[in-house]
């Protein structure tokens, strides 16, 4: 079927989806959630400096049309944290 492609919204690179964290906006609750769901979707690399960049210049709840709790940015924090690691290692 080929390799679906899509933008992070704070860094604007390209790549397959696979590679970017997704956060949705589930359809109808309007309840923001990470990975799975219906609805309108963003995406995001895994990298700090992105992450930093859709919080603080909102990237994340304009492009989501909501208001993104802080519980999610905690989460990616988190997801973060292994990815961090493992490159400081090698």
């Amino acid at each position: 079927m080929g390799i679906h492609y899509r933008r992070c919204i704070s860094c604007r690179k390209v790549a397959p989806k696979d590679f970017f964290w997704r956060v949705v906006r589930l359809y109808p609750l309007n309840r923001v959630q990470l990975d799975c769901g219906m609805g309108r979707s963003a995406y995001l690399c895994p990298q700090k400096s992105c992450l930093l960049s859709a919080q603080r210049k909102n990237r994340l709840g304009r492009s989501l049309k909501a208001d993104v709790p802080p519980e999610i940015f905690y989460q990616l924090e988190q997801r973060l944290l292994p990815l961090e690691a493992t490159t400081i290692q090698l």
